[in-house]
């Protein structure tokens, strides 16, 4: 068995469609995941882009400690720091500025700058985090460094 992550929006190396994005709707896509490791307690997701003209991959969401008991996550999840479903579901800070940084940014790279590539990472974790809701990416990965079971990713690509 090995850890998959899909999405009924888009499919793996697909363009995920406007709606999800900065220039739609600008709603998190529905997302599933099957096949979780034995001991899984919860589960983590980060999504970034780093095909971003900057240094570091410019990070759309960051949601963690979500039940090990969910499937999945629903389309359009709020932008709040607890969420109600999956229930005791956490959302961090993604890379927009103080204020607007909670919960999923879609995607909204420069004009002219080419396909960008969009990566939904899903962590299994052997634990239950201890852990206040608005973690960054960085904290995040070395709050789960070491409790990381298997991860899978699903990548979409969107261009302006």
């Amino acid at each position: 068995m090995t850890l998959k992550i899909t999405g009924s929006a888009f499919t793996q190396g697909h363009p995920i469609p406007k709606k999800y994005t900065g220039e739609g709707a600008d709603v998190s896509p529905p997302l599933a995941w099957s096949e979780l490791p034995e001991g899984t307690k919860e589960l983590a997701l980060i999504c970034d882009d780093p095909d971003a003209p900057r240094d570091e991959p410019w990070v759309h969401w960051v949601i963690y400690k979500i039940p090990a008991t969910a499937k999945g996550l629903p389309e359009g999840v709020p932008k709040k720091s607890r969420v109600k479903d999956p229930a005791g579901a956490l959302q961090g800070k993604n890379s927009w500025p103080d204020g607007e940084n909670i919960g999923y940014g879609g995607p909204m790279p420069p004009p002219g700058h080419g396909v960008h590539h969009y990566y939904f990472k899903l962590y299994a974790l052997d634990t239950t985090l201890d852990v206040e809701p608005g973690l960054d990416k960085k904290a995040l990965l070395e709050k789960i460094d070491g409790r990381v079971l298997a991860e899978a990713a699903l990548m979409g690509t969107y261009e302006r």
